[in-house]
């Protein structure tokens, strides 16, 4: 299932593929050309506007990402295509790490949190146990109206 997202922003590379030497174009397969056509918003209007650049143009960033693709598959030189290749890994290395990172930190604070609270509870046997609010609504109403 696509969302609609997704439907958007291929509405979007359409409308900008419009402006897009032919030659260029012929150069994306078919497939995925007639993918994008299936899968469009067709209530979704979207103009390109040919007096600005394509990069100051409003699109959404899944467009972005597609024409992304569309230039490293279909249009750069072999060249081009390994350099995007290696940034792609670097990229993707990067955000591993820092997501190992993250789950490291959130692992240590909630160890932290743990022997916080143990040790609190050392230092204090007693348990306060706290009466929810509807608990205590409950009981206030009862008090008062047994009067």
């Amino acid at each position: 299932m696509i969302t609609k997202e997704y439907s958007m922003a291929y509405t979007e590379v359409l409308e900008i593929l419009k402006y897009v030497p032919e030659e260029d174009v012929n150069k994306i397969p078919e497939e995925k050309l007639e993918f994008y056509k299936l899968n469009r918003d067709e209530e979704y209007d979207y103009s390109v506007d040919p007096s600005i650049e394509l990069k100051e143009q409003k699109m959404s960033d899944i467009t972005k990402a597609v024409l992304a693709n569309l230039y490293r598959d279909n249009w750069a030189s072999l060249e081009e295509r390994e350099q995007i290749l290696l940034k792609e890994k670097h990229d993707i290395e990067q955000m591993e790490k820092l997501k190992i990172n993250k789950e490291d930190k959130d692992t240590i604070s909630t160890q932290e949190e743990k022997q916080d609270v143990t040790s609190n509870q050392e230092e204090y046997p007693v348990n306060v146990v706290k009466e929810s609010i509807l608990k205590r609504i409950i009981n206030f109403f009862k008090k008062h109206l047994s009067r």
